[in-house]
């Protein structure tokens, strides 16, 4: 079973079955917190994450991370959480930036 691993939260390992799920959806089924404040439209860059590896198992940008990646909002490596889909292994990081503050990083 394919895995997202946030490496800043202590190596959480989150398992997904892969049926499509944007990147957020598969973190909100299992019950992870991650910042969304458009509730997942890509309509802002709140849910972006760092991709340290598995960028190959990720869908092409989409038209909205496009817009942001041509707005200089949206930096190399980074995808938006809720326009992402995700096929196999990735390991993310939390943009400090985007951290939520009942939530204790590793780094």
């Amino acid at each position: 079973m394919p895995k997202i691993v946030i490496k800043n939260l202590s190596q959480k390992e989150v398992p997904f079955q892969n049926n499509g799920q944007s990147v957020l959806s598969i973190l909100q089924a299992n019950h992870q917190d991650w910042m969304h404040a458009c509730g997942g439209k890509g309509k802002c860059t709140t849910c972006s994450m760092i991709v340290e590896s598995g960028l190959e198992h990720l869908t092409p940008h989409t038209e909205n991370e496009q817009r942001f990646i041509k707005l200089g909002r949206l930096p190399e490596g980074t995808r938006l959480a809720c326009q992402t889909i995700c096929s196999g292994d990735i390991e993310v990081r939390v943009p400090r930036v985007y951290k939520l503050p009942h939530l204790s990083y590793s780094d």
